[in-house]
């Protein structure tokens, strides 16, 4: 299959999810936004309008588009998308890279459709993914399929903390409660080492520690087997280690800090010392709670010169 054929029919299952999920309106606007909305060209979109009218999806009627009858899947093409989990973490991945290379910032807007043909995953993943962070105020739905990046206050940076704060060391303190021959103790050492080996290598290597970071904190919350951990993991890792990090200026400084931080944690949770692993887990996400809060100020600083 020819890529332009690839695209055209990757478009049509997108436009048709757009459909089902009243992102587009009716009638439709003009081909050229149409072509805009879905990063391709008009040729692209007249071959998909043609196509939705031949299955009887839509109709021309005054020279505007409506809907006839609402698509169901069997009038998608084939080969199009993978499967859905593959999709749910192709697109997380895409999402946080977004963020981590500052190619999305705090009060940028975008949109579900632009999103999902980059990503080349259905809007409706895109649409549930986002779903997921709207309650807790990290991005705004501020219109039918358009979003924006929410720049927090200090006032919110203090209410996540006082909530990570609570998670995470009561996940360790269930860590520390695991059998002697638990694997996440094995995984407790591995991790020890590749945080050594970093820190050996901090100023040619800081950029690495952003997975580390995931690392730590997932195994501490693992111990729990929560799928609730798990996902509130999800938002405070954007907001915490993402959000703050469009500031370069001390991140060499910040992610130095970070690991010899998480080196203390891991040291004394192998010494099975849960009092010293809570106390330099709590050093750990102060340290992390000021680093926002100065990112915060130096945002202020700069929208209000």
């Amino acid at each position: 299959m020819s890529r332009s054929q690839t695209l055209r029919h990757n478009t049509i299952n997108q436009f048709i999810d757009c459909i089902n999920n009243h992102i587009i309106a009716f009638p439709l606007p003009s081909i050229s936004i149409l072509a805009d909305m879905f990063n391709v060209s008009r040729t692209t979109i007249r071959a998909i309008l043609n196509y939705l009218l031949e299955i009887g999806v839509l109709a021309n009627q005054d020279n505007q588009y409506q809907l006839i009858r609402k698509p169901t899947e069997k009038d998608k093409i084939n080969v199009i998308f993978e499967k859905r989990v593959v999709q749910d973490e192709k697109f997380e991945q895409y999402f946080y890279s977004l963020i981590n290379s500052h190619k999305l910032l705090p009060g940028d807007q975008f949109s579900e459709i632009e999103l999902a043909k980059k990503a080349n995953v259905s809007p409706i993943v895109v649409r549930e993914f986002l779903l997921r962070f709207l309650h807790y105020g990290l991005i705004n739905n501020y219109q039918k399929g358009k979003w924006q990046l929410i720049v927090f206050d200090q006032d919110y940076a203090e209410k996540l903390y006082e909530f990570r704060s609570i998670l995470e060391i009561f996940a360790l303190r269930s860590f520390m409660a695991q059998p002697d021959h638990h694997i996440n103790w094995t995984k407790a050492k591995e991790l020890l080492q590749s945080h050594k080996s970093l820190q050996q290598n901090i100023n040619n290597d800081y950029t690495l520690f952003s997975s580390l970071d995931r690392e730590f904190h997932q195994l501490i919350l693992s111990s729990r087997d929560n799928p609730f951990f798990v996902q509130s993991f999800d938002l405070i890792s954007v907001i915490f280690h993402f959000h703050y990090q469009w500031d370069n200026s001390d991140l060499k400084e910040r992610n130095s800090v970070a690991v010899s931080e998480h080196i203390a944690v891991l040291a004394a949770i192998l010494q099975k010392n849960e009092t010293k692993a809570i106390a330099a887990l709590c050093k750990h996400l102060n340290t992390a709670k000021t680093s926002m809060h100065e990112s915060i100020s130096r945002a202020l600083m700069i929208k209000n010169r």
